[in-house]
């Protein structure tokens, strides 16, 4: 996703005129999960207003933070102190073929960064870094949903469908409708703890957890 990289600049502002805070929201709703973990994995977190949110409620945290925007990588390591930073990894890489190696994290985080793929790479992703994920392990998720019926409804894909025509345009994304990203989180054996709406549904936050196969905990 380098075509972040135009983007990087405006785009806490964008957002802001969009959503007000609506999406710092949603990316946070679960952040609280996340203070007993030693390590977490972060993926397409642009500026990095989630990174130093986990960072402030998480003081001992190390975290590994993978986007394909150096630009944006710049945006969020500016946001840190130097202890912060010390405790942070960066890599500038596209999600699609990023390898932890042997790393291995007791969270993944997704926050609006799903839905800038088709439902292939989605299931790519997924089926690559899930199992780096440690077993009790959790994945927390935000983006941008469809209600199922009602006035809603019909808002939300008005909403979609216009900023699938923004970011094709400005960060040229080949995805042109929303992917069933929890589906897909469901089939690879992660089961929903707790999830929160905001905007008449228009955006959804989750939080998952995987248990490894064989499991008699769920």
């Amino acid at each position: 996703m380098a075509g972040f990289d135009r983007m990087a600049a405006t785009y806490q502002a964008l957002e802001l005129c969009a959503f007000g805070g609506g999406l710092q929201r949603a990316r946070t709703a679960f952040v609280d999960h996340l203070t007993p973990c030693r390590d977490v994995l972060t993926l397409g977190d642009g500026d990095g207003r989630f990174l130093k949110a986990l960072l402030d409620a998480a003081p001992d945290v190390r975290v590994h933070s993978v986007d394909a925007s150096a630009r944006m990588l710049a945006l969020a390591g500016g946001r840190l102190t130097a202890h912060q930073r010390a405790r942070l990894t960066f890599d500038c890489a596209d999600a699609r073929h990023f390898d932890p190696g042997q790393r291995t994290y007791d969270a993944i985080v997704t926050m609006f960064f799903l839905d800038c793929f088709v439902e292939g790479d989605v299931e790519r992703i997924v089926s690559r870094i899930l199992p780096h994920l440690r077993p009790g392990g959790l994945w927390l998720y935000a983006d941008f949903a469809i209600p199922p019926s009602g006035a809603a409804r019909m808002h939300a894909r008005v909403a979609v469908s216009a900023l699938y025509r923004f970011f094709r345009w400005r960060a040229d994304l080949e995805a042109r409708t929303l992917p069933p990203s929890e589906a897909i989180l469901q089939r690879a054996g992660l089961s929903c703890l707790d999830q929160r709406e905001f905007r008449a549904g228009l955006i959804r936050s989750a939080v998952y957890r995987y248990f490894s196969v064989g499991s008699t905990d769920q």
